[in-house]
């Protein structure tokens, strides 16, 4: 049963010193905490000296604490992963027990939460698997998956959409799709994009989802068709496009993909990365496309176990598994399937189904969410699209409503400005607000949430429309 927890007064610190929020105390570590960083830290995706990160003192459940004792709905999950909430007592406890069992273990070894974990895996997924392989986030098992489907095919080259994002290292790079790859060195020259459906800013001049869909299957088999069926290895796509817009693809364009990739001998990889349990509202996305169509290797992380460890993984089908049974697979981690991450995976499995979190997602995404994202759009004259699954949101905000043309800067500053006003730590990219706040957030809290994405969609129209003034 999900309930909200009685608001803390303070916090623990590493040394274990129990501190009141806006003490003394509490404001000096902050301040320390903020110089070292600043001092020492080198943070990812941004330009050293134009960033102020937040320090935060504690979280429980879907809200973060400052030093203050200020409190925040956590609107985008961290980074889409904190799936049940901060400290959650079932995984924290599952870290505690095995930390005082074992806490490092070779991967070479056998380790009973891990089989368990990759059997629960393999009985949970649609489709007819048989192992897992187990990596230390989203990025290396992408990596992994493009090099066994190279390895299994004989082939090189790799698709993936323009509009995707797969990771920031060498391959996983290079196969992301939007302008985050651009200024990398090219690590992996045998990478190729196509565009995928997005019918509200789409490349194909479609009208509606069904000819959106129909355009871009025949883009795709044409770009196959040029880049010679017999050379690609597998092609990478993300079920929802996560991070690059929250875009859901229409009715048939999954189950398009897979027939391609059949008739052409090419492998299909699920990016789930951030959109698998039960960010959308089933196990993994690509279910929601039908029981006929499952990818022949699924990469999994974040929500795996809700983002308390690093881990990641590849979910194979027997025929890439038996691509090695007599010849060795040339690749491994030192901490593969870490016993302290795995734990906690499993704890979360059970949580997921013991308090029916998937089929809560589902039905607060289409009834609650969804309903009234889509008034706010019609509310805003500079909400451009509202569109999303499950826990899984976009609102795109324009300052031309006819040319689509991006919110600046300033205004989506506005938003998430009146977001925080309002007790909410916003998640904004670009011109888009992100809404995929943790799975176990309150009816309370939601309805909090949706009030101040109003505000702040409020703030930004009037951004705009001031600076068209």
């Amino acid at each position: 049963m999900i309930a909200m927890s009685a608001a803390p007064t303070g916090y623990t610190n590493f040394n274990g010193d129990f501190i009141e929020f806006g003490s003394p105390e509490a404001l000096a570590e902050e301040a320390r905490t903020t110089a070292l960083d600043r001092d020492h830290v080198f943070h990812s995706w941004s330009a050293q000296d134009k960033i102020t990160p937040k320090a935060w003192a504690t979280a429980d459940g879907a809200i973060l604490y400052d030093y203050e004792g200020r409190a925040f709905i956590d609107m985008g999950s961290q980074l889409v992963s904190a799936n049940l909430g901060h400290n959650h007592p079932a995984l924290v406890e599952a870290i505690r027990t095995q930390a005082g069992r074992i806490t490092n273990l070779n991967p070479a070894f056998a380790n009973d939460i891990r089989s368990e974990l990759a059997g629960q895996i393999i009985a949970c997924a649609q489709g007819e698997f048989s192992h897992v392989f187990f990596t230390n986030g989203g990025a290396d098992a992408i990596e992994h998956a493009i090099r066994m489907a190279r390895l299994h095919t004989g082939r090189n080259k790799i698709l993936s959409a323009y509009r995707s994002y797969h990771g920031a290292t060498g391959s996983a790079m290079m196969l992301t799709g939007e302008h985050r790859r651009l200024g990398n060195p090219t690590t992996d020259g045998d990478i190729y994009h196509f565009w995928a459906p997005f019918l509200y800013r789409s490349s194909f001049f479609a009208e509606n989802e069904e000819q959106e869909c129909e355009r871009a299957l025949t883009h795709l088999a044409e770009t196959i068709a040029f880049e010679g069926p017999g050379m690609i290895a597998a092609i990478v796509i993300e079920p929802v496009v996560g991070s690059s817009g929250i875009i859901v693809p229409p009715a048939g364009y999954l189950a398009g993909v897979r027939e391609l990739c059949d008739q052409h001998g090419i492998l299909l990889i699920a990016d789930e990365v951030m959109v698998g349990l039960g960010r959308t509202g089933k196990f993994f996305a690509y279910e929601h496309a039908g029981a006929d169509v499952e990818p022949d290797m699924i990469t999994f992380a974040k929500g795996i176990n809700a983002g308390y460890a690093p881990l990641g993984g590849v979910v194979m089908t027997r025929a890439i598994r038996d691509t090695f049974d007599a010849q060795a697979y040339s690749g491994g981690l030192t901490y593969s399937g870490h016993p302290l991450a795995v734990a906690p995976a499993l704890a979360a499995l059970k949580v997921y189904e013991d308090e029916k979190i998937f089929e809560r997602v589902a039905s607060l995404g289409e009834n609650l969410i969804g309903p009234r994202l889509a008034e706010i759009g019609q509310k805003y004259a500079a909400v451009g699209d509202v569109r999303g699954i499950g826990f899984f949101w976009a609102l795109e905000f324009v300052s031309d409503a006819q040319a689509k043309t991006p919110a600046g800067a300033d205004a989506m500053a506005a938003g998430a400005a009146a977001l925080k006003e309002h007790g909410v730590w916003p998640m904004v990219s670009g011109h888009r607000f992100h809404i995929a706040p943790p799975l176990i957030t309150t009816e309370t809290q939601l309805e909090q949430l949706l009030e101040a994405i109003d505000v702040a969609a409020a703030a930004v129209d009037a951004e705009i429309f001031a600076l068209a003034r």
